[in-house]
C-alpha cells in the first residue's frame, strides 16, 4: 500500500518523510522543488500487539506489515496546466492508494513559503482545485475517446459523466456516496479526488509544547469530517534521532502519547477500511493486513492464494485470550478457540490457522 505525501513546497513534506521512515532520503531545503524525483521507502506498521504475541509464542523472530510512503514534490498553482513540472508531479500522485495532505501552518521567517504568508485554507484550496481541474480534464478526455459499445462501456460513461457534473461544481469526488464497485472503477479510472485524503497540518513546536492549535475550527470546518492530524515535523526529527528508551521519555515529558507514524498509519487503516490479524507459532509472529468485513478465505488469500483456493476451516483465538493463556494450548483447553467456516469475518487482532488442502 502506497501512502503519498502531497502539498506545496516548503510545507514540510521531505522533513515528515525522512522522520517517518527514519531515513535521509529525501531532500529538505528552503527553495521550492528541491524534491523532483519522488523519494519512496518502506516502513514496518507499529502494533504492540506483536511483541505480546512473540512472548507468548516464544517466537524466534517478528514479522510486521509494512506501508510504503511517498514524498511528492510539492504541487504549485497551475499544476493541473504543467506549472512547476505539475503534470508529472500529478501522475506520481495517480499511483498512491491514499493522500496525505500536508499542510503549512508555522511561522518561520528562514523557510519562505509560496505565497508568501502563511494562509492554511489558501493552502488547502490550492492543492485541492489542482487535483480537481486535472481530473475534470483527465474525464473529459475520458469521454471523448471513442470505444467500442458494451455494458461495460456505457457503466463507464454513466460514471464518468456524473464525476464530470461534480467536477463543473468544484466537489471532490472523495466527498460523494458511491457505492463500493464503482468506487472501484474511479480508483482505476485513476482520479485524484477519489483517492481517501488525510489532512497532516504541520505546527510549530512551541503550539505542540503548548498544546495549542492554530486555525483549528476554521480547518475542521474547511476539511468537511475527513481525518486531520495536528503535527510539528520538527519534533518529529527529533525523535527519530533519539533511541527507542530516550524516545518514550522524550514524547512522555511532551505530553504526547504516541509518535506521528503511529498517528498516521492509524488514520491510514481507518480511511483504507484495513484491519491486521496474525498468524503466531515458534518459528514466527507476522502481522497481516486486510480489509475489514473481509471472510475468511480472503485473508488466508493474503498468506497465500493455495490456501484461498484449498480454504477448509480457520482456527481462531482472539489475540489479547492467546496472550492471556499463554500460546495456543492454553487457549484452547480455556475454550477460547473456535472453529470457523468460509463465512466467518475477520476481526482485528485475530490469530488465526488456516486449515486448508490443493
Amino acid at each position: 500500500m502506497q501512502c503519498g505525501l502531497v502539498g506545496l513546497p516548503n510545507v514540510g513534506k521531505s522533513t515528515l518523510f525522512n522522520a517517518l521512515t527514519e531515513s535521509s532520503l529525501a531532500q529538505a531545503e528552503n527553495y521550492p522543488f528541491c524534491t523532483i524525483d519522488p523519494n519512496v521507502a518502506c516502513v514496518c506498521v507499529p502494533d504492540i500487539r506483536l511483541s505480546s504475541l512473540a512472548n507468548a509464542a516464544q517466537s524466534k523472530e517478528i514479522i510486521s506489515s509494512q506501508i510504503q510512503f511517498v514524498d511528492i514534490a510539492g504541487l504549485v498553482k497551475g499544476a493541473s496546466e504543467g506549472e512547476g513540472l505539475g503534470n508529472q508531479f500529478l501522475a506520481h500522485i495517480r499511483q498512491v492508494d491514499v493522500i496525505v495532505h500536508v499542510v503549512r501552518a508555522f511561522s518561520d521567517e528562514g523557510i519562505t513559503h509560496v505565497h508568501g504568508s502563511i494562509d492554511p485554507l489558501l493552502d488547502i484550496d490550492v492543492i485541492e482545485t489542482e487535483l480537481l481541474l486535472s481530473d475534470l480534464q483527465s474525464a473529459e478526455r475520458q469521454l471523448s475517446k471513442k470505444h467500442k459499445g458494451g455494458d461495460n462501456r456505457e457503466t463507464t460513461k454513466a460514471l464518468l459523466e456524473r464525476g464530470v457534473r461534480y467536477l463543473q461544481n468544484g466537489i471532490p469526488l472523495h466527498t460523494v456516496s458511491w457505492s463500493s464497485e464503482e468506487y472501484y472503477q474511479l480508483s482505476k479510472l485513476g482520479f485524484l479526488t477519489a483517492k481517501p485524503v488525510i489532512y497532516l497540518i504541520n505546527i510549530s513546536e512551541k503550539d505542540m509544547l503548548n498544546n495549542t492549535v492554530p486555525y483549528q475550527k476554521k480547518i475542521l470546518e474547511r476539511t468537511h469530517g475527513r481525518p486531520v492530524v495536528w503535527m510539528s515535523t520538527k519534533i518529529e526529527a527529533e525523535v527519530v534521532q533519539l533511541s527507542l528508551e530516550d524516545r518514550i521519555l522524550f514524547l512522555k515529558d511532551l505530553n504526547i502519547h504516541c509518535t506521528g507514524l503511529e498517528r498516521i498509519i492509524r488514520e491510514v487503516y481507518d480511511a483504507m477500511g484495513l484491519i491486521s490479524f496474525f498468524t503466531v507459532g515458534p518459528k514466527e509472529t507476522r502481522a497481516w493486513t486486510v480489509k475489514k468485513h473481509a471472510k475468511a478465505p480472503e485473508a488466508a488469500g493474503c498468506i497465500h492464494s493455495d490456501f484461498e483456493r484449498g480454504f477448509i476451516r480457520a482456527e481462531v483465538i482472539f489475540w489479547e485470550d492467546y496472550v492471556t493463556y499463554k500460546g495456543e494450548l492454553g487457549a484452547k483447553s480455556a475454550g477460547r478457540m473456535s472453529t470457523e467456516g468460509k463465512d466467518y469475518i475477520v476481526r482485528d487482532g485475530d490469530v488465526i490457522l488456516f486449515r486448508f488442502n490443493v
